[in-house]
């Protein structure tokens, strides 16, 4: 006897048992009657019992058969409920999601996203990492991506969620030593804040006709965050997003007339796990609450 059973051997026979024929067991399963009488056959084989007697009216079961019945159906409510345990696993938003953001995103935006996040979405747990290198989300290392630039990985989805204006800004007090610039030209007159390796600026000056070194910059970091807080202090002028300079009373937005482009921002999500629920719940909620906050 074998005690190894097949879970369609033990749906066969309950299907048979409680419809009394072959062609009823097949209905209610929805496959054949061959099928039905070739598992019901194996089961009796296997257990080296006859669970049924073939008359001309269907299947009488016999006293074995009745006398398993019982502990079938256990099994069968087990297997419904296991079944129900899974697909409710896999419907439920849960779990852990890993973002990655620039410094100023993850800083500034995130933080009021994720605490009205944590009501919508109790169940999901939230990895953020704070940093300006693009996260290869082809090596997972992180499940969704908060970028200022397009990705262009095939394997990617990329949602442009809008753009971010950057302005030139000064603490009041600073302002209030030094004077205020009414000239982009008068900017080298002042105290410049910018990157350590980045030549972004640099280059950013070189389109408006000004060939610099870093030197022209007084206080270097190519953290984000240090550039901020150098700004907040007064120590000089800084370029920032304007969803963070309009946000603190004391910084004055100053040259206007400077245009300085856009920055986009995308939202971006490896193509096969954007299916999962967790993922696509954390990437539908930044989809659509970071919009309003450029």
């Amino acid at each position: 006897m074998n005690n190894q059973f097949d879970w369609h051997l033990i749906r066969a026979f309950l299907a048979a048992l409680d419809a009394g024929s072959l062609l009823g067991a097949a209905k209610k399963l929805q496959t054949t009657q061959p099928t039905v009488g070739r598992q019901v056959a194996q089961l009796e084989a296997q257990m080296g019992v006859v669970l049924f007697e073939r008359t001309g009216r269907g299947l009488q079961p016999t006293a074995t058969a009745l006398s398993l019945a019982d502990a079938a159906r256990s099994m069968e409510s087990g297997a419904l409920q296991l079944a129900r345990q899974l697909q409710a696993k896999q419907t439920q938003v849960q779990g852990t999601v890993r973002i990655t953001a620039s410094q100023p995103v993850a800083y500034q935006l995130l933080p009021p996203i994720l605490a009205s996040m944590r009501d919508a979405l109790p169940e999901i747990q939230v990895e953020l990492i704070s940093s300006n290198q693009v996260s290869n989300l082809l090596r997972r290392e992180a499940d969704i991506a908060v970028r200022m630039v397009q990705p262009d990985q095939g394997t990617l989805i990329a949602k442009k969620l809008g753009s971010v204006s950057v302005g030139v800004y000064a603490h009041k007090s600073y302002l209030a030593r030094f004077g205020t610039p009414h000239a982009p030209d008068d900017l080298l007159k002042h105290t410049l804040i910018g990157y350590d390796t980045d030549d972004v600026m640099i280059r950013g000056f070189a389109n408006y006709g000004q060939s610099l070194g870093k030197e022209a910059f007084a206080i270097r970091s190519d953290d984000l965050i240090v550039q901020w807080q150098a700004l907040c202090a007064a120590c000089g002028i800084g370029f920032v997003a304007d969803y963070m300079g309009r946000n603190h009373s004391d910084l004055v937005k100053i040259l206007p007339m400077l245009k300085i482009p856009p920055l986009p921002m995308w939202l971006a999500v490896h193509r096969e796990i954007r299916s999962n629920q967790r993922i696509r719940a954390v990437f539908d909620y930044l989809a659509k609450a970071l919009p309003p906050l450029l």
